[in-house]
């Protein structure tokens, strides 16, 4: 079996759980494949691991069974980038709180081992959008799992962002900027910006206004077969444009189209997980002092 694994810097009290990964790992039959960002923080952690080949972060990798995410949901997003189109099966292994993609705690890993290693494991197919520009915007990982984001760089007057679905004329949106959210991404920053949470398999993009001048501007939820299409104008010469947790800086005269990407994001689903244990969990619902 081959399996790729990623991940970001980590503080001291996370090692003993990348370390058990490894551990585990060392005695199964298995081609390891590190990210040569992840592979160097190892290096320097001293994190023991067995025999391993890196592959270059930058270009990601197209070929293994599966790809293990360890650390949060940050590090899960930037796991989507590496593995692209390869549609690579993502296990999210969380060495932190508890996130609502990387689920799988320290004390599940070995059971998810034997669960991945057995072939039992089931796969879900979260959607991405897509950014296409007249500027050639973040190369070819222009797509995103969770949102695409346009902000105002400073902390002086709002942005106003011209929006069209489907070639419509829909809103001029008076704001700090705007979300275009996957369902995936309904429980990240649309969410703090008062948008909906959406169930992971439902064919819907949501769109929220960061920060909107007009109080009566409430987030839109639109399906996922829509083209949403956006022009930016404000006193300030440049914007902020995000997919995930990368941004690049743009000015007034981009024109950017947002759609559902042609390939998918797979998430291994574990047995036992379900997305409402994990609402109730990481939303503390229904907590109650008096209980």
């Amino acid at each position: 079996m081959k399996i790729a694994i990623h991940g970001k810097s980590f503080i001291e009290q996370s090692k003993p759980v990348i370390q058990k990964v490894f551990d585990l790992l060392a005695g199964r039959e298995v081609e390891l494949f590190v990210s040569d960002s992840f592979s160097s923080i190892l290096d320097d952690a001293q994190v023991t691991t067995p025999s391993l080949e890196r592959y270059i972060s930058e270009e990601g990798i197209t070929e293994a069974d599966v790809l293990l995410s360890i650390g949060g949901d940050g590090t899960l997003l930037q796991s989507v980038t590496h593995v692209g189109s390869s549609e690579i099966p993502i296990l999210g292994i969380n060495t932190g709180k508890l996130g609502f993609l990387a689920t799988t705690s320290e004390e599940e890993i070995e059971s998810a081992f034997e669960t991945i290693f057995s072939g039992s494991f089931e796969v879900e197919d979260r959607t991405l959008l897509k950014l296409e520009s007249n500027n050639a915007l973040f190369d070819s990982r222009n797509f995103a799992l969770n949102d695409f984001t346009v902000l105002k760089r400073d902390t002086s007057s709002m942005i106003v962002v011209h929006a069209h679905i489907d070639g419509q004329f829909l809103n001029s949106y008076w704001a700090d900027g705007i979300i275009v959210s996957t369902p995936t991404g309904s429980t990240g920053y649309s969410l703090s910006c008062g948008g909906p949470i959406l169930y992971p398999q439902s064919k819907s993009f949501i769109i929220t206004p960061v920060s909107p001048h007009n109080l009566s501007v409430r987030p839109l939820v639109v399906p996922d077969e829509s083209v949403l299409s956006f022009a930016i104008e404000g006193r300030s010469a440049n914007f902020l444009v995000s997919l995930d947790s990368r941004h690049e800086i743009v000015t007034e005269d981009v024109e950017m189209t947002i759609k559902k990407e042609n390939f998918n994001a797979k998430l291994v689903k574990l047995e036992g997980y379900n997305f409402f244990d994990t609402l109730r969990q990481k939303l503390s619902w229904g907590f109650d002092v008096r209980n």
